[in-house]
């Protein structure tokens, strides 16, 4: 392999025969080398695949200037997220994670810590993706020596669950929020409290998620099975009462009434994790 870009001391780039461009990171790896030279292949500790070329690019801009040990422990953190989820990631998370961990680390040095206004929400909605935010810190203190404060543990939740559904940051806290506000109004509607750690609990916040998602990509659960949703309104009229309070916010708030399939579905996740409270 030939060295396509000298990124920095730390950090390479190469065309391999594929021409396909790989981001390679070792100490030292670019120490007076340029480009054309051949990789010392003993100093290589890890090689990137970024298949999205814009966010290859953004990739490669950020690594200029960030140091080498910001850039192990978010690879660290991202490879636990991958395990402990068992799932894909955006490789946007490269990027927009290893800024974020950049960034927090040189406010804490100042003494400039933000606080997370969602950090209540995150605990309770991405109750995995928050555990892998609270190792997080915990990785971040043995490789940097910085102890960062538990709302930052919020924030890289965030970030994985981006990740996990592909959307920009923006979306992902008004998604967080619609998703709040939903349960509240089952909460209040049946005067109940949630069972958080019940698979019905799980189920409905996971379809929330999504339901939250959709909503704010303009798409919709399409559908006409209206028999189905007439005999579960029938069966669960209760819950179907809830389920008319949840549109009627809708309406209200983004000016969308629910399709026969949104409404149908939501009625019957109401129902189970009412019925197990």
């Amino acid at each position: 392999m030939k060295i396509s870009k000298v990124i920095n001391n730390n950090v390479i780039s190469v065309i391999n025969e594929g021409e396909q461009e790989l981001v390679i990171m070792g100490r030292g790896i670019a120490f007076q080398k340029k480009t054309g030279d051949p990789v010392d292949e003993t100093r290589i500790e890890k090689i990137f695949t970024l298949d999205n070329k814009d966010v290859s690019e953004k990739f490669k801009t950020l690594l200029y200037d960030i140091p080498l040990e910001y850039m192990e422990v978010s690879e660290e953190i991202i490879s636990y997220a991958k395990r402990q989820l068992g799932k894909k990631l955006n490789d946007s998370i490269y990027v927009s994670l290893t800024d974020h961990i950049h960034f927090a680390l040189e406010r804490h040095q100042k003494g400039l810590d933000i606080k997370n206004a969602l950090l209540w929400e995150t605990k309770r909605l991405y109750k995995e993706e928050y555990a892998i935010g609270r190792q997080a810190l915990s990785m971040i203190r043995q490789k940097i020596g910085v102890t960062l404060p538990e709302d930052e543990a919020g924030f890289i939740a965030l970030h994985i669950v981006n990740a996990e559904l592909n959307e920009e940051m923006p979306n992902i806290m008004n998604i967080t929020k619609v998703m709040q506000e939903i349960l509240s109004i089952v909460k209040y509607h049946f005067s109940i409290e949630y069972d958080e750690e019940s698979l019905f609990y799980y189920r409905f916040v996971t379809h929330l998620k999504f339901f939250a998602q959709r909503l704010f990509n303009g798409s919709c659960m399409e559908g006409q099975d209206d028999f189905l949703l007439k005999t579960v309104k029938e069966k669960y009229d209760h819950a179907y009462e809830c389920t008319q309070k949840i549109n009627r916010y809708i309406q209200k708030e983004f000016g969308r009434k629910l399709t026969s399939d949104e409404l149908l579905y939501l009625t019957i996740h109401i129902e189970r994790v009412v019925k197990q409270t």
